[in-house]
């Protein structure tokens, strides 16, 4: 019998058709058949397998670009609703046959583990990547241009960016990273406001003039965002694992910053001023280099972000919070949407060099240079002679990039209409600079409740704001430790974490019980 346990959804749903067409043609036959007057039949051929075993492999790394709206993550999940990108990316390299599945497996099965793969980072569901790096073994083959082969079989929001021909014998795209750089994006204002009305001169860090409903205190966020640097104990900006069993929360930012996003540009009449030559919304960035980031860290440092540009936090919140000897506890908030979140980039610098220290501790660290030598879709000698070179490419990211772009100007111009009115014969023949428009009232919260951005298309109805430090607490990482460990069966997570392979202790223990259990059935 098949082990259907790590076949994708798409596969146990073709599956599931086939057996009742199977079943179904065997209901229409009848009862019995008349041997003598029945006609033989021609035996399907079966279709030629491929021999791994003659084809010489190559260890290559790949950077892959992907929009991760509509999947359940990078990381495969047997169990998962959504498709993942690991789940695509087998199906496209086992069909381009540039890694086979385990003899007598089935292609459906996702298996990456047998081909020495390795990957950098692990997003989660609905994040983006715009340079995510794995490394592989695939069959080799001079002519092969893998990144064009894989590219014709991926989703269109799937893209291989480049590949690498000759990674060091022991890399690893996990371990050989030294920085990971991620971007989140955000609009100024987060969210339509009450009256369209526009923030006076931006006030100073941590001062307690609140900005305008849906405007946020850019600077201030800048000022927060500096406070991540170096460093930390981030356990009050990330989400406890108890299964990882994770002890040490010290990560090293190299940089963070708050970067407003250039030649991007869909204004509206009722936010922008005749006065000046400034229009809104604007987008603007959370831009951070590290070494290394805990589960979820980068959306609860953007959280607290958005905390602080609102007006309802300091920017030195940020500071107290990473103070980790008098709040042990993370205070309960939640992290910021995932979509605006992008994997913006990971890089391997040379390691191992005589006299070269190339630790995150070292001086050097954060101004490193990727050392791999990566072979770009749409450079001469990486495309095939005679083929101008990156067209299907191009022409792919550009209808992808052309359907959103339209969905935006129809929404811009809808809700432009809706919000300033008609534009005048005036406007629209641009003889003026100015313009009359009647904004139209949006209700702000009630009196006792309140508007809360946390990176969404629009922001959370709350109720009376409650200051982060003033907020029950959550249990501290050793706690919960310790309670995975007592229900695992263990008097405490240093005693589990003695046993050495305590997860194969656990599957021991598991294992052990259903045969308890058997035993007494009979």
């Amino acid at each position: 019998m098949a082990d259907y346990s790590r076949w994708t959804k798409e596969a146990l749903v073709r599956r599931v058709q086939q057996l009742e067409q199977d079943v179904a043609k065997a209901r229409q036959r009848p009862a019995a058949a008349d041997t003598t007057t029945s006609t033989a039949t021609a035996t399907p051929k079966a279709k030629k397998s491929m021999d791994p075993s003659r084809y010489a492999s190559r260890f290559i790394a790949l950077k892959l670009a992907y929009l991760g709206k509509r999947y359940g993550g990078f990381e495969y999940q047997p169990s998962g609703a959504l498709p993942t990108i690991e789940e695509e990316l087998w199906k496209a390299l086992t069909k381009a046959c540039l890694v086979f599945p385990a003899p007598g497996a089935s292609a459906d099965e996702v298996d990456l583990v047998r081909c020495e793969y390795s990957k950098c980072g692990r997003t989660d569901r609905g994040v983006s990547a715009f340079g995510q790096v794995v490394a592989l073994r695939v069959r080799s083959n001079k002519r092969a241009v893998y990144a064009k082969v894989l590219n014709r079989l991926l989703p269109p929001d799937i893209r291989v960016l480049a590949w690498c021909a000759t990674p060091p014998a022991d890399f690893s795209a996990r371990f050989s990273c030294r920085e990971r750089q991620y971007r989140y994006f955000f609009t100024q204002p987060a969210y339509f406001t009450e009256d369209g009305s526009r923030p006076g001169p931006t006030s100073s860090a941590g001062s307690a003039s609140q900005p305008p409903d849906g405007w946020l205190d850019i600077d201030a966020m800048r000022d927060a965002a500096t406070r991540f640097v170096g460093l930390h104990d981030f356990r009050n900006f990330c989400k406890v694992d108890p299964s990882k069993q994770i002890t040490n929360f010290e990560r090293r930012i190299f940089a963070a910053g708050i970067t407003e996003v250039a030649d991007v540009h869909s204004s509206l009449r009722c936010l922008s001023s005749s006065a000046s030559s400034v229009s809104f919304p604007r987008v603007y960035s959370f831009d951070v280099r590290g070494s290394a980031f805990l589960w979820h860290q980068i959306r609860h440092m953007v959280a607290v972000l958005f905390l602080v540009g609102q007006g309802r936090e300091p920017a030195d919140v940020v500071s107290q919070l990473l103070g980790v000897a008098a709040q042990p506890g993370r205070p309960n908030y939640p992290m910021a949407d995932e979509t605006p979140l992008v994997l913006w980039d990971c890089i391997f610098p040379p390691l191992g060099l005589p006299g070269v220290d190339d630790s995150v501790d070292s001086p050097t660290a954060g101004n490193w240079s990727d050392s791999l030598q990566w072979l770009y879709v749409g450079h001469a000698d990486n495309d095939d002679a005679g083929e101008p070179p990156s067209r299907m490419f191009i022409d792919g990211l550009w209808r992808g990039w052309r359907t959103a772009k339209m969905d935006e100007i129809l929404a811009n111009r809808l809700l432009d209409l809706v919000t300033a009115g008609p534009v005048t014969v005036a406007e629209s023949s641009h003889t003026t600079t100015s313009h009359t428009t009647t904004r139209i009232a949006c209700p702000g919260p009630p009196g006792n409740k309140s508007h809360v951005f946390e990176g969404g298309d629009g922001p959370r109805l709350a109720g009376i704001y409650v200051p982060l430090l003033k907020r029950p607490r959550l249990a501290a990482p050793d706690d919960v430790n310790d309670r995975y460990a007592r229900q695992k069966g263990f008097d405490s997570a240093d005693a589990m974490r003695q046993t050495g392979n305590w997860r194969a202790a656990i599957k021991a223990r598991k294992e052990e019980a259903k045969a308890d259990e058997a035993m007494t059935a009979e």
